[in-house]
Formats: structure tokens, C-alpha cells, sequence
């Protein structure tokens, strides 16, 4: 959530630097809740400030043994007018929060108008036979289930088997391990539910509810979209030592998305189903240091690509293609063969201080003695899924067998070839 300062001290610059994603905030309307907003509080403060000031009348009438009927009757009106306006207060500043959890964040200057790529690393492999995707790879070998997954559930699940399992399992373990042991992530396990506040909190709600998986329960819970949400929420209403930041967690969880809106896109095989896993990073900084971690961040996941040999490239989003929550966003989009093309495997996002305004997640600041909002970071390292059909298609050989990455052979027992 932006300040709202910032659109009370000028609201058309904001509206300028917002239109750069494509946004048009409605001034017009804002102006209006902000207006009545005045009226409201200026009202509400008078008759406070009345209902004080009788209270001390009828005090002192009291000490005088004086009559204070007609003072208790002004009393008792005022309270239901002091009432009223406090609830129409309330309504008021609602509609005022709703209108600030609809605008985006305004975007760090150094988000560029339309895509660039940052760097490449690796040469897409040159195959001197037919290739297939990892749809047919994984059929062929009898590994992957869609017909039994879409009996069991629907369309857009998958059952693995056998060996398809194990490097499933073990991509994640190598992952964790890369993360925690050469970059001191302190690892943990959340839940993979949550309730709306949560999803408040990180921006997926009210916005993104369509993609979002709810419980027919009575209690107000969703399945989570992403690792983000119960890392990062863990910092909501927190106040931080400044030697306690930053922080940095990863976690692995199965993730559940709805997909609303992407009917007939990436339908076949694991590119984008409903039930998917990552592993997720997570960071807590002061403010000065966290486009500094963002890059730190983004080597962090390069190294699992680089460590698997798969080719890949570091593009920075367009104003236009950042999300609605991210200030700036790398994405890493690793070589898929059999489509010939770059695919995001993981973003990584600066949400700056949006989300911790969300969350009210601050620090102490020892220099100013105050407290301010830290920055949020998240990245995926990386979606499990999608390295998985990145290393079926770029380590096939003409037999139909995948080649396994070195460095995965002691995480799958010794298996070298799938």
C-alpha cells in the first residue's frame, strides 16, 4: 500500500509516475473520500471535544449542588450525534482503505519502459535428432500421469512416478541445501494455508481473489499461492531491532493457483497447472540496503541454473509487465528446447516498503529513533516444477532418456540416467 501522504501532498505527480505501468489512478475520486473524510473527522473532533467540555460543566454544576437535568438531556443528544458521525467516520475511512489496496506500487526509477535483457549464461544446447517435450519424454517412460490426475481431480494436475518422483524430491533437496549452506538462508516450514489478512498483507488480496483457492469452511482460509505470503506475513505487526534486520528465509511448499483468466494458455503438460512447488526465498532489510540484497537475490537463484548447466537469461521486467505489488522485478527464464524459447523459471521482486505498510512491519531506526518500514524481497529459487521440465527437455538423448545433471547424482542415490 502507498502512503498516503503522498498522494495528499501531490497527487498528480503520483498519478504520473503510476500511469508509467499503465495504471490510471482515479483523482477525482480520491479527492472526493478525502473531502468528505475532513468533513467527517472536523465534525466528529467538535463534538468530542463538545462532549468534554460538558462532561466538565456537569461536573462542576455537580460540585455546586446545581441542577444538571437539562445539561445530562444536551449530554445524551450529543452522544447519539457523536455516535453517528463516529460510524460514518468509520464507513468512510473503509472506503478510503479500499481505494489505497487497489493502487499499485509506484515503480523504482530504474524500471525501464519495456523489457531489457540483463545477461545470458549458457548456450542452448544443438540436438542432431528429433526432439520431444517433456510431455512425451515423461509419457514415453511411463513417469507422468495426466489421465489419472485429471480423473482424480481435473485438468492441469499431474501424477509423477517412479524416478520422475525422486529427481522431483531431489531438485528440491539440492535447492534448500544450495540456498542454506552457501548462502546462510535460515530454512523453515509454514503453513500452506492461511486466513485473508495474510493474503492482504503480501497484496494478493482484494485484487488477485480470482486466483485464489478459498475454503468452503467457516473459518476465512485459503490455500497459499506462493511461499511469499507465510514467510513474509511472519514480519506483520512486527517492530525489528535494527541489528536484527535483514533476515533471510527459504522455504519450500506446494503452491495452488486458480489460473483465472488463463484458459488455453501453457494447457499442456507441467508449465502451468493448479498445483505446483517452489522454493522460495524471502528477505527482510532496512530500506538503504535492499537494492543491494535484490541483486544478491537474483545471483542466488542464477547459482541453482548455473549448478544444473541449464541455459538461461536475467531480463528486467517493463513498467508495463511488473507486478502489482513490486517496485522492480528481475525474472529468470530458463531454455525450453521444444519451444524454442526462453520460459520464467522465477522472479524476483523488491516490493520495497508496499507489503510492510500492508503488514505495519517496521524497525527501530537508531539514528532517527523512530520507527520506519522495512522493504520486502521475494524470488523464487526456483519453481521446482518447471526445472524439472527444463532438465527432462535439455539432457534428452535420442533414445528418449534424460541425462542427469552431475550434480544432482547424490541427491537421486546414484541414478544417472532416467
Amino acid at each position: 500500500m502507498l502512503d498516503i501522504k503522498l498522494l495528499r501532498d501531490d497527487i498528480n505527480a503520483v498519478a504520473k509516475l503510476l500511469a508509467r505501468r499503465g495504471y490510471t489512478l482515479d483523482i477525482t475520486k480520491f479527492n472526493d473520500l478525502e473531502n468528505k473524510r475532513k468533513t467527517l473527522q472536523t465534525r466528529t473532533q467538535e463534538l468530542q471535544n463538545q462532549r468534554n467540555t460538558q462532561a466538565k460543566q456537569i461536573g462542576q454544576a455537580k460540585s455546586k449542588g446545581e441542577d444538571i437535568t437539562d445539561l445530562l438531556k444536551q449530554t445524551e443528544n450529543m452522544g447519539e450525534e457523536l455516535k453517528t458521525a463516529e460510524a460514518d467516520l468509520a464507513i468512510l475511512l473503509a472506503d478510503l482503505d479500499n481505494f489505497l489496496s487497489g493502487i499499485p506500487n509506484i515503480l523504482n526509477n530504474s524500471v525501464p519502459d519495456k523489457q531489457e535483457v540483463m545477461r545470458t549464461w549458457g548456450e542452448p544446447r544443438k540436438f542432431d535428432f528429433e526432439i520431444k517435450d517433456h510431455v512425451d519424454l515423461g509419457q514415453n517412460l511411463g513417469l507422468m500421469d495426466f489421465e489419472s490426475a485429471t480423473k482424480i481431480t481435473g485438468s492441469r494436475f499431474v501424477i509423477l512416478k517412479k524416478d520422475l518422483v525422486k529427481l522431483h524430491r531431489a531438485l528440491i533437496n539440492f535447492m534448500i541445501d544450495t540456498h542454506t549452506k552457501e548462502y546462510n538462508y535460515e530454512e523453515i516450514y509454514v503453513p500452506y494455508i492461511v486466513n485473508s489478512t495474510s493474503l492482504y498483507g503480501t497484496g494478493q488480496l482484494p485484487k488477485f481473489k480470482e486466483d485464489l483457492f478459498k475454503l468452503e469452511t467457516e473459518q476465512d482460509y485459503y490455500l497459499i499461492p506462493t511461499a511469499e505470503v507465510p514467510v513474509t506475513n511472519m514480519a506483520r505487526g512486527k517492530i525489528f531491532a535494527e541489528s536484527e534486520l535483514p533476515q533471510k528465509f527459504v522455504a519450500h511448499t506446494p503452491c495452488f493457483r486458480s489460473e483465472a483468466g488463463s484458459y488455453g494458455k501453457d494447457t499442456r503438460g507441467m508449465i502451468r497447472q493448479h498445483q505446483f512447488e517452489k522454493v522460495e526465498l524471502v528477505h527482510f532489510s532496512k530500506p538503504e540496503d535492499s537494492y543491494k540484497i535484490h541483486e544478491e537475490l537474483v545471483s542466488h537463484a542464477e547459482k541453482i541454473l548455473q549448478k544444473l548447466n541449464l541455459p538461461y537469461r536475467v531480463v528486467v521486467l517493463a513498467a508495463d509487465d511488473t507486478g502489482f505489488y513490486a517496485a522492480k522485478t528481475y525474472d529468470l527464464e530458463v531454455w525450453l528446447p521444444s519451444q524454442n524459447m526462453y520460459r520464467e523459471i522465477s522472479s524476483c521482486s523488491n516490493t520495497e516498503s508496499f507489503q510492510a505498510r500492508r503488514m505495519q512491519a517496521r524497525y527501530k531506526n537508531s539514528q532517527t529513533n523512530k520507527t520506519e518500514f522495512i522493504h520486502t524481497l521475494n524470488g523464487s529459487g526456483l519453481a521446482v516444477g518447471r526445472t524439472l521440465v527444463a532438465i527432462l527437455e535439455n539432457f534428452q538423448d535420442k533414445d528418449g532418456h534424460i541425462q542427469l545433471p552431475e550434480v544432482l547424482w547424490p541427491y537421486m542415490g546414484g541414478v544417472k540416467v532416467i
